[in-house]
């Protein structure tokens, strides 16, 4: 009698088999370097989110952590569609979701099923969203269809116009 309330809330709840056995997710980012008088580094989020536009999950966001008291965070407002879909409800920065903003130049990073969001994501269609603000610069989000939890490896990508170069997603 005892095990039948854990088999009954492993049912309602589903099976850890209904997640994805380990995998990376891969970015490779591009930040273009602008001709402008007065180069700025990027402030950026990158976050997941269903085929239908709805919030999945955060994996980063760079922002200017050095200055004092904080004050980098009031730009973060600035990165539209990432403050309205998540933004505005975190206190940042955020251990193991904010880093340091980074210059122009080509950029990779690695989220495995150990981070929070990915562990968590069932198999199926999603965007991963990229945006990048920079002052004296514009704005620009990217978005890059991908499946998660398909068989073998998945490739994918986008092209931005200004502020963003190519973004790259493969799941191994």
């Amino acid at each position: 009698m005892r095990y039948v309330l854990p088999v009954a809330i492993s049912t309602l709840l589903g099976t850890p088999g209904a997640l994805v056995p380990a995998a990376d997710l891969n970015v490779k980012l591009e930040l273009p370097r602008l001709n402008v008088a007065e180069y700025h580094k990027p402030y950026i989020a990158v976050w997941i989110e269903k085929r239908d536009q709805s919030f999945v999950g955060n994996l980063t966001v760079w922002q200017d952590l050095k200055k004092r008291n904080n004050e980098g965070t009031r730009w973060l407002k600035d990165l539209r569609q990432w403050w309205r879909k998540s933004g505005r409800e975190l206190n940042m920065p955020v251990d193991g979701l904010s880093a340091a903003t980074r210059t122009a130049g080509e950029h990779s990073l690695t989220f495995s099923t150990g981070n929070s969001v990915l562990g968590q994501l069932p198999a199926g269609e999603y965007q991963l969203m990229v945006e990048v603000v920079r002052e004296a610069g514009g704005r620009e989000a990217v978005r890059v269809p991908f499946t998660w939890g398909g068989k073998g490896e998945f490739t994918a990508k986008a092209q931005g116009s200004r502020e963003i170069g190519t973004v790259a997603v493969q799941i191994k």
